[in-house]
Parts: structure tokens; C-alpha cells; sequence
């Protein structure tokens, strides 16, 4: 797991700026009036393929048509016969489904496997008081904390009280407030580990605001 601090990979900061400003305020109102914890689904039990990563695709008994493809950043992989085939999106799995129905009008009865050789579109950002800002590239899917350790931690200036995960969903900007100070509370006082809804997964592209 590392972090890519070349220039491009924040060149969404500037258009964050507004959000990350609603974000934290949105965040300082929660704080100031208890309210329930957001419902965040649990980490999915299959990984989904994204743009990046790189698949070996194996047709039994037929060697031309067995290769390792990368994902091109428009989702697609380029199959012979098929020529483009939409993989992001998709669970191994399901894109083996898709491949075998699709292969089954040229070959009879094919046998598809499609494995996940390297994965490289789990991209996050962490912005803001921690000691590392930057974006990080994993191959598991982490959890807030996970991504709040890989950046070195919060410094002594962060609002712990106020950190916001920000993600890009079909209908606007969605802004999930952190409860990291209870979470704190529970490891010092010795109490069970955090939920699945408090310590939740992220998703490729959220970016961890810590004001």
C-alpha cells in the first residue's frame, strides 16, 4: 500500500474546497446536537473490478484467447471475438458470467475463470490534519481507520470530533460524519470493537476530510 503525492493525484482539491468547507460545518452542527449514525452498508463480500486493475482472463482449450488484460479507464477490456467488454462494475464472478454468454456464440459450451491479477483502482485521499495528507492506493478494502493509520494518524490540531468521509454518489456529493472520538473512548475504556456502521468501509474515490 502506498501514497501517490505527485501533483495530479490532488489536483481535486481545489474543486473540494467548498465541499470540504460545507463538510466540516455540517460536521460541527452534528457535534454540537447528537443525532443517529448515518447507515452505511457494510464492506461487500466480493471485490468489485475498477478501472487499473488487471485481470487474467482463461478460456479452457483455447490459448488465443487466454491473456492478461488491463482494466482501461473507461471500464472496458479488450476479449478477441468481443473486442470490448464492459468489466468495472463487475465482480469477477459476474464479468465470468458475462463472458461465457457472450463467448457461448462462437464456442461451444465455453469455461471462462477470470481472476484479479493486480488491483490498482482502489484510490482514496486523506486531506486535511493528519500527518501524511495525500492519496493512497490499496489492495483490501479498508476501513476509515485503516486509511486514518496509513496516513500516519491525526496531528495534535485535528477536530476529532468533526471528520467527514465525502462520496461522489448518483445523486450529489454524500458527507458521512466519523464518530472518532467515541471510537477512542471505547479503546481506552476497554469496551468491544467498533461496529461495521461506525468503523465503516470506504469505496474507491472517498476522500477522509479531517478538519
Amino acid at each position: 500500500m502506498t501514497a501517490d503525492r505527485r501533483t495530479p493525484a490532488l489536483l481535486a482539491v481545489t474543486s473540494i474546497v467548498a465541499i470540504a468547507l460545507s463538510a466540516s460545518a455540517s460536521a460541527r452542527a452534528a457535534a454540537q446536537s447528537p443525532a443517529m449514525p448515518p447507515i452505511v452498508q457494510s464492506c461487500p463480500a466480493a471485490y468489485v473490478i475498477g478501472p487499473e486493475d488487471v485481470l487474467d482472463v482463461s478460456v479452457w482449450g483455447n490459448p488465443d484467447l487466454t491473456r492478461t488484460v488491463p482494466v482501461r479507464p473507461d471500464g472496458k477490456i479488450s476479449i478477441p471475438l468481443l473486442n470490448d467488454v464492459q468489466a468495472a462494475g463487475l465482480t469477477p464472478m459476474a464479468l465470468r458470467e458475462r463472458l461465457m454468454k457472450a463467448l457461448d456464440e462462437y464456442l461451444p459450451s465455453p469455461v471462462v475463470s477470470v481472476i484479479v491479477r493486480e488491483v490498482h483502482s482502489f484510490k482514496v485521499t486523506v486531506i486535511g490534519q493528519v500527518k501524511t495528507p495525500g492519496r493512497y492506493e490499496v489492495k483490501d478494502r479498508p476501513t476509515v481507520l485503516d486509511v486514518l493509520a496509513m496516513a500516519g494518524g491525526l496531528n495534535e490540531f485535528a477536530a476529532r470530533n468533526r471528520i467527514v468521509v465525502l462520496r461522489q454518489e448518483p445523486a450529489g456529493t454524500r458527507q458521512i460524519p466519523f464518530p472518532y472520538s467515541r471510537l477512542a473512548s471505547k479503546s481506552t475504556a476497554g469496551a468491544t470493537g467498533a461496529t461495521g456502521q461506525e468503523n465503516f468501509c470506504l469505496q474507491p474515490g472517498d476522500i477522509i476530510l479531517v478538519p
